[in-house]
């Protein structure tokens, strides 16, 4: 596949992040705005991860039925679906049922559908050496402009000035805005070879040989997600209206500065990973980021908790193109659109049950209990992926510790794994 395909991909992963930066924290306020209830939100966040969840599962199961091109035109669609129907609809019901099948998404990460396929499909573009640098790139382009769509957020207060419409017009306005950016990925999409994916020794096809190490992920990356769903962007920009009283405006431009802290700091994690390897790269990053996080709830002052924040946003999101990077690495070619797959579905699907445990605490207490929780789940992962997975190397890094021993160059490429 030629590096204009690489960009187009990378160019629509932009356009989902900027409209995923913008919802994510409008999507409380739009709710609250719409007289519902902190539980409410939490309710209507977890349909769109578990609807999220059920779809890319779908997707991993049969994904190798289809060719790429038809399942992301799909989903470009849906995503036009969503953004219009949360534009029209004012009511719970209807909009539960749209964040259930549609795909909004609650958190600045992409958990949506789009995730497994395109990186099953980027996965083929380069070497083993080259993937995670891909990966990098992928995740830096999705946090830089999900950190410019958090600023935007703040548009809907200047629209109201402007134009003279009420808040919730220009919050519904922002949405229809969302539905226009996944017709616009569809367009881009379109553009893609019609025959993607379809290759002779490779062609996509369920679980096989991978099976197990690729459930035993989907097992730790649930506890992680499950953790992480506590404070997804919309839960956290949630307990800091509550907690601290902020306007949009404000939370919009914190959020930006947590993306952007993010965006770099998958740059830093390549780096990171050449030096100690992918697993080492995921825990050790993650572990003091946590342990921040941890702090949050206790500090009573706000301009001390954005520091945190910003302090954790620097640490946090280093595991995103590291994890990306070794499931892909750790399967074969063929079974890498079911990996991708069935390791992001779990994490959709635990991630799905915490904003309603998040939404419920928070309506109770204004305390951070949602971070406490999700901190210390997040720890009890770290911990278990390093004692489970830090013998399991990729090709990549088996072969250059092979070398480093034997003082041979060794052989360019092989896929499998290497337990040492």
């Amino acid at each position: 596949m030629s590096s204009p395909d690489i960009h187009r991909l990378l160019l629509v992963r932009g356009l989902r992040a900027f409209g995923d930066g913008y919802v994510s924290l409008l999507l409380p306020l739009y709710l609250i705005t719409l007289g519902l209830t902190p539980f409410q939100v939490g309710v209507i966040a977890t349909g769109t991860l578990l609807g999220s969840g059920v779809l890319t599962l779908l997707v991993g199961v049969h994904a190798y039925r289809f060719r790429y091109r038809t399942l992301l035109l799909m989903a470009t669609a849906l995503m036009t679906a969503t953004g219009l129907g949360f534009a029209a609809f004012t009511e719970f019901w209807p909009l539960l049922m749209i964040a259930v099948v549609g795909t909004l998404n609650p958190s600045s990460g992409d958990v949506s559908v789009f995730l497994p396929l395109e990186q099953a499909v980027l996965t083929r573009m380069v070497t083993d050496r080259q993937r995670t640098a891909l990966f990098a790139r992928y995740s830096l382009v999705g946090a830089l402009i999900g950190a410019v769509g958090a600023l935007f957020a703040g548009f809907p207060e200047l629209l109201t000035g402007a134009l003279n419409i009420s808040a919730k017009s220009a919050l519904q306005a922002m949405f229809a805005l969302y539905g226009f950016l996944g017709l616009a990925s569809g367009l881009i999409y379109r553009k893609l070879p019609a025959a993607l994916a379809v290759e002779t020794d490779n062609a996509p096809a369920p679980l096989r040989q991978s099976k197990r190490i690729v459930y035993m992920l989907a097992t730790l990356f649930s506890l992680d997600a499950f953790g992480g769903g506590f404070i997804v962007q919309s839960m956290l920009a949630l307990w800091l209206f509550e907690k601290f009283q902020l306007s949009m405006a404000v939370a919009g431009a914190i959020f930006f500065w947590t993306g952007v802290l993010s965006a770099f700091s998958y740059l830093v994690a390549v780096r990171i990973a050449n030096r100690i390897g992918l697993v080492n790269t995921m825990v050790f990053t993650h572990l003091p980021a946590n342990l921040l996080l941890l702090a949050v709830p206790f500090v009573p002052d706000l301009t001390w908790v954005i520091v945190i924040l910003l302090a954790r946003s620097a640490l946090s999101q280093m595991d995103v193109p590291t994890r990306s990077s070794y499931v892909m690495a750790v399967v074969s070619p063929a079974e890498r659109a079911a990996a991708a797959s069935i390791t992001s579905v779990p994490r959709s699907l635990a991630s799905s049950v915490s904003p309603l445990i998040a939404g419920y605490l928070l309506g109770i207490s204004s305390f951070g209990w949602p971070l406490l929780i999700a901190g210390g789940l997040k720890i009890v992962y770290d911990l278990l992926l390093l004692a489970t997975f830090r013998s399991v190397r990729p090709p990549e890094e088996s072969f250059s510790l092979a070398n480093e021993r034997s003082g041979n160059i060794g052989p360019k490429h092989r896929d499998g794994l290497r337990r040492d």
